[in-house]
């Protein structure tokens, strides 16, 4: 058996796959499919310090490769999250790890307080900062090198380390993102979110989605996040990530390694597989022995990224004009 052991900053996992967040329902549903001890850890559905009770339906919609989603993040507050799903997943042996968003920067400030209060089985905390600042206009946490580091800034008194949630759709900030949320207290980086999309009924002739738009996700997005993880590795190579994007395969698990990534969510394909993080442990396993790999860790961060030299052309071709 290979060892699969990873440890994201001071977090130390027993394997580097877990789902990722909102894609497991509030923790404990995935024990009827697997023992959640087994997993690397489980991240919750991201809380408010408040219940929420998220956007109007149709929340979600199939895709080709994947589905489109606005769901709106909706849940029943920290507190009472804790009371109802926490004990199930402490029960079963999970690493829990908490994921907390917010309106306004006292919003992270208060959940951040409140997971603080959490038992030691609460091993991180992912910052979603894929959220609307309702105090800049609803412009993106996650857009904005101030309002990332603002909310990293108020975050300490969670206790314990905190894993920024990047957006990909911040385009060319992506970069600075990731760097303000390093210098204002995140330990590792989520690499990233759904890429923000836009599906119409030909027949109503209106969104799909009751909300619009709404993020896109599952395997069509998987060459999209793996660029997104190499490029934030070669900018930030000391800084551990948790990738996440379009995983299927124990493929695309290694793929995300091999550009940097320390642990690995798996988000939509628990839909249609829900025991999809528990074979891919597995498969994992399977294939780092047949590969002779002795350790996950090994593949952090192998790919080599150079691109290979152009062809030449014969010296008595003309130029194409």
């Amino acid at each position: 058996m290979a060892d699969l052991s990873t440890t994201v900053g001071s977090v130390r996992l027993s394997a580097p796959i877990m789902p990722a967040s909102g894609t497991g329902g509030h923790g404990a549903e995935l024990g009827a499919f697997g023992p959640l001890g087994t997993l690397g850890a489980v991240v919750v559905k991201s809380l408010l310090p408040t219940q929420w009770a998220g956007n109007a339906a149709v929340r979600v919609h199939q895709t080709p490769a994947g589905m489109i989603n606005s769901v709106g993040l909706q849940g029943p507050g920290i507190e009472a999250w804790a009371r109802s799903d926490l004990p199930e997943l402490i029960a079963a042996g999970a690493k829990v790890v908490v994921s907390i968003w917010g309106r306004s920067v006292e919003e992270y400030e208060h959940a951040a307080a409140l997971v603080g209060a959490l038992p030691d089985d609460v091993v991180a905390v992912e910052v979603n900062i894929s959220c609307p600042n309702t105090e800049k206009g609803n412009e993106l946490f996650a857009h904005s090198v101030e309002s990332t580091a603002a909310v990293l800034s108020a975050t300490g008194a969670a206790n314990r380390p905190r894993w920024a949630k990047l957006s990909p759709n911040a385009g060319p900030l992506l970069l600075p993102v990731a760097g303000a949320a390093l210098a204002n207290g995140a330990e590792a980086l989520t690499v990233s979110n759904t890429y923000m999309g836009l599906s119409v009924d030909p027949l109503t002739r209106r969104p799909r989605l009751g909300n619009g738009a709404g993020g896109v996700s599952g395997p069509a997005i998987h060459p999209l996040a793996v660029k997104a993880v190499a490029e934030v590795h070669a900018a930030h190579p000391s800084a551990p990530i948790v990738a996440a994007g379009g995983v299927a395969t124990v493929d695309d698990v290694v793929e995300f390694a091999l550009v940097g990534a320390s642990a690995i969510q798996v988000g939509t394909m628990n839909f249609s597989d829900p025991r999809i993080c528990f074979r891919l442990i597995d498969d994992l396993d399977h294939w780092c022995t047949g590969q002779g790999v002795a350790a996950f860790s090994d593949l952090i961060g192998q790919a080599d990224l150079q691109p290979l030299p152009r062809p030449s052309l014969p010296r008595d071709t003309e130029p194409v004009s």
